[in-house]
Parts: C-alpha cells; structure tokens; sequence
C-alpha cells in the first residue's frame, strides 16, 4: 500500500475522518491481485479513484488518457480480480458490498474483489438503512455433484490398473484432507501433491508418494507416467504440475473433482463439479467394496523409499565450503517445530523446498508458487504470525525461506512484524544473485549474463558488492545473525527459538547445487540462431512438444 493509505487508515482505526486518494498506492496492489487470483484466494481491495467531477483535473498521481478520460489505473484491476466496481454514487454501495464478499466466498469463483471510491464519492454522506450493517454469519456452501458425473466416475475408476490422485490446494481450501486420507488408505491409491496441496498429506502418511511436476519427485512423477485413471482433485492444472502436458500417457483418462467448472473440464476429463469434501465422501460410497490391486501402493511406497534415499544422499553434510539449498531447507526442517508454518514464494527455494520439506503435520506448509510472487514470502509470514497468535490458534511460528533476490524485491515488513510483535523466524539464502534464473538463461544455452553478482557489469567485477542481510536486518530492529556452516545453521535456528522478535539467519548458499530433477517443460527457445548449444536447446524442446497431451 502507499504511504497515504496507511496514514489514512491509521486515522480511520482511530475514528477520525478517512479518505483514500493514492492511486500509485492503489497499483502497489496488483501484484498482490493476481497472487489472490491466480491462488483463489478471497481479499477485499479498497481503492481510491479520481474526481467523478473532473473538475481539480488531471490530479497528483492521476494518469490521463487523452482519448478516453473514463479510464484510470484501477482498470488494471479487471485482469486480476473476480469483481471489480467503481463506485459514481454512495447508493451503489448497498448493492456492491455484498456482492464484493459474496464473489471472495464463491467456492468456485473466489477470489479477490475491487471496489474503486471516487474521492469526491467518499466525502458525501448517505443514509444508509440500519440493517446493512447488522453481523452477518457466512456459512461456505458445500455444493454436491452430478449424480450422474459421479456414477460415471465411479464406473471408471473401477476400470482403472493404475490409479492415482492428486491431491491440490482445493483439497485444503475444502478442508478435505482427512477425507482424501482415509479414502486412498482404504482403496489402495496412492496420493501425490500440488504445490499447493503439499502440506495437506505429510510426508509420513502412508499413502503419501511425493510432490509431482517439474519441481517433482521421481516418485511422484514416475507413478504419473504409469497411471491410466487419475483423480485430480481441487487442482487447476498449471504447466508446473503437469509438465507442460508431457507427465501423462497419452491414453491416460482424467477425473477432475473440482468447485469450478472451468478447472473441472480441463484436458478432456470426466467433470465432476462439487466440493472436494462432500464429492469424495460421495466418491468413497459408490465404490462400494472395490480396492486398487494390493501390490499396487506397495510398489508406489518402494519409489518413495528410492526418492528418499535420493534426497538423503543430497542432504548430506559434506566437506564442500559452500551449503546447498538441499542441506539448508533439511536444518530447518530439522529444527522446525510441529506446528511451524514453512512459507517460500518465488525463485529457486520453492522448488527445492517442494522437493526436501518433509511436512510434520496438515497445514503447515505454505508454497505460493502459482503466481511466483516474489515478495511474496516476509508479508505472507507476519500475516501467518498474526494468525497463528489469535485464539483458539494451535501455534507454531512460522519459518520463511527466501534468496537474496526476493529478499530485495520486499523486506520491509521485516520492521513492520518487529513494531507490531508478531514474531517470525527468515532463513535468507545469500546466492550471490538470481541463480534460478541464471539457471534457466543457462540451460538454454545462454551464457551467464546480469543475473548473478559476477555475470554483471559492476564496477569492481572480480569483488562485486554483497548485501550484509543480517546487518540490514538488525537496523529494522529484528535480530540477526550471519552463519557460514551448516553446523552453525543449526545453532543459530535453535538461538531463533528463544528470540523475542522476528529473527533473521543469513547463510551463504551454492547457487549451482540443485536436487536432480526428471521433468519437461515448454519455454520458448529460438527457431534459428547461430549458436550450436541454443540449436540443441530448440531440438530437445521440439522432442519436449512432440510429448504434449493435447487438451481440448
């Protein structure tokens, strides 16, 4: 939010007169925007807008469009949001309020709502009926399934060898996780995770098998290949789970359990439009005494065991100076509690966390990567904090991973959690730069150029300038701490515990170690070029294409 946003909300909380005029703030949120949109998540957004008059024309932080005056920045809103209403008249409040939560509640269209206030809008008065405002309870519908979709699906996984779930954010949104548990215990499936599905089984469960996709397991990712009957449940489908459609046998048949009939009919699937809870409650009836073949999930839990060995191997301590991500995201796993909420967003630590965070108990795992929001994760941790200390709260602190890079994009409320007391712990990841990046530049072939410190055209290129995080940290009042070893990595998350405050741990980490990974995905690489390695790059990525399962 912009400056004027926050002071103005300050007065509003302390009862004076508020009017909201930033429109540079009002476009600080679009990011935010379309991280909610992308996730289906409900906020409300509340913005300024310029004079419906016109007449103090063109105002401070007011862009004009000389061919049509209608237009401001909160148009921008409309790509990014479920409902979107500029108000012209105090009346229309009556009307958009409820339908503004009504959309943010949706089970199948949530998300964020837009509601733009004219600044000559907000000074009016009106005489709003008192029963507007009377405490309303909201109860979420839980929306039952065709019962003719749900007899075919019940038909077809019948029919199935290989069958296996996939188990998205909807499952949590849904509240389902047990639900899924004790439907795949009971029929033999085993169950792989989205992104935002990881969290919902832990790694423990017995039918658990692994993350799937690009930032996969060879686990999860071989049973995906073999499956010839899948249930995705709660999950839209994005590139990053599915492979860029090459993770499926071409024959594979689709059961989409979904809230939304849009992420329900992708790819040909057999649509099941209901609420994850209430569809596989439904789903486990109508199987009556059926059970996958009994050596199925045995041999699903053998790959688990391979992927586990996998991961050890990586996590390892060694005598290499320089810590992998693998090895630091296993000392917070370490040292993390039960009820400690893991958070990462952007760059390369999400992939690697997806791949080495073993989950200790449901809902205690928060992977934003469907927008891949970098700074994203400092602002996810206060508000998990803020959260978790309410009550009725189990607890728990929550323990944000992010590199150098996203720590730049978004820090400062780093000084905002301090001044408010809600306490996190960040594991800042110093890669010298934007290795994710750099490793994909790279692995097409590109030479290493302006994304890690040394491939830039600095001023002193044989010691660039590095950032003192735990320094920076400590003058926005959080305590800090700059560890170069693994063992001192794992003093200092054990310090982090007994701290006050939010804490901040700095650790120097190898910006080209990564978990092997086995998947494909679809970028776009130069038809021509002159360079032999990006000819090589376009011919894999035409063999990567000419695996796609084509979806209708």
């Amino acid at each position: 939010m912009g400056r004027d946003w926050l002071c103005q909300g300050e007065a509003a909380a302390s009862g004076h007169d508020c009017h909201l005029f930033d429109w540079a703030g009002a476009l600080n949120m679009v990011m935010a925007a379309g991280t909610a949109h992308a996730n289906r998540l409900p906020v409300l957004l509340i913005a300024g807008d310029t004079f419906s008059d016109r007449l103090p024309d063109p105002v401070l932080q007011q862009v004009e469009h000389y061919s049509d005056p209608t237009l401001t920045v909160n148009d921008t809103f409309k790509a990014v949001t479920r409902y979107w209403d500029p108000i012209t008249h105090p009346a229309q409040i009556i009307s958009s309020l409820p339908q503004a939560v009504a959309a943010m509640l949706d089970p199948a269209d949530c998300g964020p709502a837009f509601i733009a206030l004219p600044q000559d809008m907000q000074e009016l008065t009106f005489d709003c009926p008192e029963v507007f405002f009377e405490e309303r309870l909201w109860t979420i519908p839980r929306p039952r399934a065709d019962r003719s979709a749900l007899a075919q699906a019940v038909d077809l996984l019948k029919s199935a060898k290989a069958p296996l779930i996939i188990a998205g954010g909807g499952v949590r949104y849904s509240g389902a996780e047990a639900a899924v548990a004790e439907f795949t215990a009971a029929r033999g499936i085993p169950v792989v995770e989205t992104n935002a599905g990881k969290g919902g089984p832990t790694h423990y469960h017995p039918v658990h098998c692994g993350p799937l996709g690009i930032i996969g397991s060879t686990s999860a990712n071989a049973l995906t290949a073999g499956a010839d009957v899948i249930v995705a449940i709660g999950r839209r489908l994005q590139d990053f789970t599915t492979e860029s459609w090459t993770a499926f046998a071409q024959d594979a048949r689709f059961i989409s359990i979904n809230a939304a009939r849009c992420d329900a009919t992708k790819h040909r699937a057999l649509a099941v439009v209901g609420d994850a809870l209430e569809t596989v409650i439904e789903l486990n009836v109508g199987l009556g005494e059926w059970h996958a073949d009994p050596a199925y999930l045995p041999r699903a839990k053998a790959l688990v065991a391979d992927w586990d060995a996998l991961l050890d191997s990586h996590q390892a301590s060694t005598n290499t100076p320089v810590p992998t991500y693998a090895q630091v995201v296993d000392q917070v796993n370490i040292a993390a509690g039960e009820h400690d909420t893991l958070i990462s967003a952007a760059g390369g630590l999400p992939g690697e966390v997806a791949k080495s965070w073993r989950v200790k108990a449901p809902q205690t795992c928060d992977l934003e990567f469907g927008f891949s929001c970098m700074g994203y994760e400092i602002a996810a941790g206060w508000g998990c904090a803020m959260a978790q200390s309410g009550p009725g709260t189990v607890g728990g602190t929550p323990i944000v991973m992010l590199g150098d890079s996203t720590y730049m994009m978004m820090n400062s409320d780093i000084y905002s959690s301090v001044l408010s007391g809600h306490k996190m712990i960040i594991v800042v990841c110093d890669k010298g730069g934007h290795a994710e990046i750099s490793r994909l530049q790279q692995a097409k072939s590109v030479p290493g150029f302006n994304n890690l410190l040394k491939d830039c055209p600095v001023q002193k290129p044989s010691a660039p300038l590095h950032v003192d995080f735990a320094s920076y940290a400590a003058a926005m009042g959080a305590a800090s701490r700059q560890v170069e070893s693994l063992s001192d990595l794992a003093t200092a998350l054990e310090w982090a515990k007994t701290t006050d405050r939010t804490t901040v741990i700095s650790i120097t980490t190898d910006a080209f170690a990564w978990v092997p990974d086995d998947a494909n995905w679809d970028v776009g690489v130069p038809q021509v070029s002159t360079r032999k390695g990006v000819r090589q790059a376009r011919a894999h990525q035409e063999q990567i294409r000419a695996k796609q399962r084509i979806g209708v």
